[in-house]
């Protein structure tokens, strides 16, 4: 069994930026393409990045594309989300998931774990 932990979300300002964290535990982390997705109150779950296994391929949602950074640290087992300039339309609760499989997809379906979330809100 694998489990997710994200982390790292908090309040920020618009134009601030915040780095999440999604610690791997329980089984190998090897050949899984890591993604994270988003959801707003009122809205569905939808696709921010993904990278592959070894980091080579990553796809980024158009609205984040230029200000958010998805990268991997194999050895910890960890895969973070570095998010720049952030606007009010990015607040939700940000999800990190993995897939046994070592191909990116933008779709939530295709992923098999989850973490249980963490909340980022960008105010003034």
């Amino acid at each position: 069994q694998i489990q997710l932990t994200e982390s790292g979300g908090t309040l920020v300002q618009p134009g601030g930026s915040l780095r999440l964290s999604c610690v791997m535990s329980g089984r190998t982390f090897s050949n899984h393409a890591m993604g994270w997705f988003r959801q707003a109150p009122g809205k569905e779950r939808e696709f921010v990045a993904t990278v592959s296994w070894t980091g080579a391929i990553t796809r980024y949602a158009d609205s984040v594309k230029g200000r958010f950074t998805l990268s991997k640290d194999n050895v910890k087992k960890t895969a973070y989300l570095q998010m720049n300039r952030l606007e009010p339309a990015d607040t939700a609760v940000y999800y990190c998931a993995s897939r046994p499989l070592d191909k990116v997809s933008v779709v939530s379906t295709d992923y098999q774990y989850w973490g249980q979330g963490t909340q980022v809100t960008v105010s003034s």
